[in-house]
């Protein structure tokens, strides 16, 4: 199952075409539990992706990098602000980088994963316009967002997107690696509640 805020979102989504060249763009903020595990192991999956972490991780590189990728990997703490969805933020080494910023990229990701809390909450604006990262990404060439719509375990963050990443590379989409990621995890209930905090976005 994929999620869309709006009609005319899923429509452009799908009408979106993958970018030439398949660049992959991995990135790991600053302060999480796990030092965002599971980057390492996806640069040895996706050979030549291009690796940002510690002073690399500042928001004009980030920036620069995510312009036009096929698939960005961003492993950072997210902050939602309920009171200013478009200053949202995810948590980069030099400071905040907030929904305003992606609309600064030429083209946003084809396909974006946010392995990290509160990056798929929304605030209502008005009677049927729903603000956040996700609703701001999809209009700039975003075809697809996994992201989570709550707090989430970091530790267990990094087996669901090992496996999810798995089944991107067996041409899976993002809702069908979700739903496959999930069914491979441990039968905890930390588990299973962090694979459920995640939703598939869009049409890719």
């Amino acid at each position: 199952l994929s999620v869309s805020p709006s009609a005319s979102g899923w429509l452009r989504a799908r009408e979106t075409e993958p970018p030439p060249g398949g660049r992959h763009v991995l990135v790991r903020g600053p302060g999480l539990a796990t030092g965002g595990a599971e980057v390492p192991h996806l640069a040895c999956r996706y050979g030549g992706a291009v690796v940002l972490e510690h002073a690399d991780a500042r928001v004009p590189r980030v920036l620069e990098e995510l312009d036009g990728a096929a698939l960005a990997h961003i492993a950072a703490h997210g902050t939602f602000r309920a009171d200013s969805p478009l200053f949202s933020s995810l948590r980069m080494a030099d400071g905040p980088l907030i929904v305003h910023d992606f609309e600064r990229l030429d083209r946003s990701p084809y396909r974006i994963i946010l392995s990290c809390c509160d990056t798929a909450r929304f605030a209502s604006v008005g009677a049927d316009e729903l603000l956040g990262l996700v609703t701001a990404l999809l209009p700039l060439g975003t075809a697809g967002v996994v992201a989570s719509s709550a707090p989430v375990n970091d530790a267990a963050v990094v087996p669901l997107m090992l496996a999810l990443h798995k089944g991107l590379s067996k041409g899976l989409s993002l809702a069908e690696a979700l739903r496959d990621a999930r069914s491979a995890l441990p039968g905890d209930a930390l588990h299973q509640a962090t694979g459920w905090a995640f939703s598939a976005f869009g049409a890719a």
